[in-house]
């Protein structure tokens, strides 16, 4: 039995987890329009920690931490990186889930994208950019 799942959900619910541990003095800054310094990510990317995702991305979390059931047919799909912005893997490193968008009658431009080794990564702008999410 492989353990991909059992570390990908024990990242996931500690990244929940931590979503709801920001201090106070975190809300400030990010009150006042200018982010919080966030530590370092291993991929390269900007990073964006998970308490600054917008609710309905940690509801996505929260949804990937359980195993589901996921609102689109799509959620949990291979992603197949061919904008080649994450870091390169092998075909079915990554999966993508859908974020909703409020006000959108179809999937919208936001996923979660997970990898095989725990890493999560934010898009907004369909596939456009990606910041790696940090607890």
């Amino acid at each position: 039995m492989s353990l991909r799942p059992l570390r990908v959900l024990l990242v996931l619910v500690l990244c929940v987890f931590l979503a709801g541990c920001s201090t106070a003095s975190d809300s400030v800054s990010t009150a006042r329009g200018t982010p919080a310094p966030a530590a370092t990510g291993t991929s390269g990317l900007s990073t964006v920690r998970a308490a600054d995702l917008p609710p309905e991305a940690r509801r996505t979390l929260d949804l990937i931490a359980r195993g589901g059931p996921y609102p689109y047919a799509k959620d949990g799909a291979v992603f197949s990186n061919f904008e080649r912005i994450l870091p390169r893997k092998e075909r079915g490193h990554y999966r993508e889930y859908t974020v909703k968008t409020p006000g959108e009658r179809d999937r919208g431009a936001r996923r979660i994208v997970t990898g095989r080794d725990g890493e999560i990564y934010w898009t907004d702008d369909h596939y456009e950019t990606f910041r790696e999410v940090l607890g």
